[in-house]
């Protein structure tokens, strides 16, 4: 994280510290705060369809009564943007930059297990995540989709509500490289959540220039050519990487060759 401005009064800069840091001891002012900014990050990087694009002008007005912080701004870049583009334009720009690239797709688990049997493991565990705060999607998306992990983390609070964006930290750094590569504005709607999430490590640096390199697995069944990436050397500590299939305990005997007696 880049260090904050010097202009900042102290005790903004202290508040956006501890939010980023420190989110569990936050007060309930604070709390609300970020709470809110979560909900417009899920709103931001949803498809723009026709009822978003209706609100842009109030996204925009909420983005820039957000209190002074480095999130804030990237997202008062974005919402710039957002609000002076014609609607076709932004849906447009939206399918090619999420949904025919799969470097900036917003499917997190594909990032730590790609098009695996592991992926839907991960999948129906962070369902069930879910499901034992009270919480159940109702877009009829995946629930490692971007937005719905957001608005999960905007509902349940700073602790458990935001833990699979913390485990899924290092895919979010690649979507926001990727984006600044496409020269994508929604780079900085990544930006601007990357900034309320801890500093990357040196590991997580290390383990998405691997990922750069090789890419997440796309074989349907086992991780072999991607070696001690499938085992979960991409994930951070603490994320569910479920183990590779246990081998058959028995193999069936070979079918005998059928011979037939004169007719």
């Amino acid at each position: 994280m880049s260090p904050l401005p010097s202009t900042l009064p102290a005790t903004v800069r202290t508040r956006v510290r501890a939010a980023v840091r420190r989110p569990s001891r936050l007060t309930p002012e604070e709390k609300a705060g970020r709470s809110l900014l979560l909900r417009l990050l899920s709103l931001l990087l949803q498809y723009p369809d026709a009822e978003l694009a209706e609100g842009r002008a109030e996204l925009r007005a909420a983005v820039r009564d957000l209190p002074a912080a480095p999130a804030a701004e990237h997202l008062a870049r974005f919402t710039d943007w957002f609000a002076a583009q014609e609607p076709e334009a932004l849906e447009r720009h939206y399918v090619e930059t999420f949904d025919l690239r799969r470097r900036s797709s917003l499917y997190l688990t594909y990032y730590l297990h790609g098009d695996t049997r592991r992926r839907g493991m991960a999948l129906l565990t962070l369902n069930q995540c879910y499901r034992a705060a009270g919480w159940e999607t109702q877009r009829g998306e995946l629930p490692d989709h971007l937005p719905v992990v957001l608005e999960f983390a905007s509902l349940a609070g700073p602790g458990a509500g935001e833990a699979p964006l913390r485990r899924h930290r290092r895919g979010l750094e690649l979507i926001h490289r990727a984006l600044t590569d496409s020269d994508s504005p929604y780079r900085h709607v990544l930006a601007a959540l990357l900034a309320l999430l801890p500093p990357p490590t040196d590991a997580d640096r290390a383990a998405v220039s691997r990922l750069v390199a090789e890419g997440p697995p796309n074989e349907d069944v086992g991780l072999g050519p991607y070696g001690s990436y499938g085992g979960g050397a991409f994930a951070p500590p603490g994320t569910f990487a479920p183990p590779a299939a246990a081998p058959p305990t028995c193999v069936p005997p070979a079918p005998t060759s059928r011979v037939e007696g004169p007719r």
